[in-house]
């Protein structure tokens, strides 16, 4: 019998992307709409909190974010996978600040591994082109070892003991991103950012985070 995944999903848009199929294999996956679902009663070998147009500071607006910390910390000694909001739940439940980041960063932004990452799963994005959509960022949790970084957000992605999160989004794949655009619509208004040249960048650069990125996951997924 296979082991039981469950990726907290927080829009329909921002799902598993290239890491899904790797995922299936080795797990019977399951998503959940946690703004509509409850998660009390959620168990799971592998927990993946996904992104969210939201912050987690925002409990007052959106009182699922408590309840999804608390399935976070029950897991804290379980595999878990963080992107974006995702990789900011978990510092939370790890008792790390999380508060807006000076800039946004939103678009196609190389990382820079540090020693421990050259030296981590997480390789095979060294040379990799990373995308990127977030306006947070995060203290790094006590006893976590920063992997990667880029100039205007310095924690992008850490681990600690069987949690790998990543504040960019190493699972995005081209085709997907035109919902996203979409999606965040609003959001895009308010920068000078134009859509047209997000799509010619990720035409660009997609198939190659795509290859990094689930070869990124299969090293992790192998580490556990």
């Amino acid at each position: 019998m296979k082991k039981r995944a469950v990726a907290l999903r927080h829009v329909a848009f921002e799902n598993l992307g290239s890491f899904e199929p790797l995922i299936k294999k080795e797990y019977d996956l399951h998503y959940v709409e946690v703004p509509t679902t409850s998660l009390k009663d959620i168990d799971a070998d592998l927990l993946i909190i996904l992104g969210g147009p939201i912050g987690v500071y925002q409990e007052d607006a959106y009182p699922f974010i408590k309840e999804e910390i608390a399935l976070i910390k029950k897991h804290i000694k379980k595999p878990l996978l963080g992107i974006c909001l995702g990789s900011q739940l978990i510092a939370r439940a790890l008792g790390s600040k999380v508060y807006p980041n000076h800039t946004k960063e939103i678009g196609w932004i190389p990382l820079m591994l540090t020693d421990e990452g050259l030296n981590s799963p997480i390789a095979p994005l060294k040379d990799a082109p990373m995308f990127h959509w977030h306006g947070d960022t995060f203290d790094l949790p006590q006893g976590a070892t920063l992997l990667a970084s880029t100039p205007n957000c310095k924690n992008q992605i850490y681990t600690l003991d069987k949690i790998l999160a990543f504040q960019c989004h190493p699972e995005v794949m081209g085709d997907q991103l035109e919902s996203w655009w979409v999606g965040h619509a609003a959001e895009l208004d308010q920068t000078k950012l134009s859509v047209t040249e997000l799509r010619e960048q990720t035409k660009q650069h997609s198939q190659a985070l795509q290859s990094a990125g689930t070869k990124c996951l299969e090293n992790w997924l192998k580490s556990l």
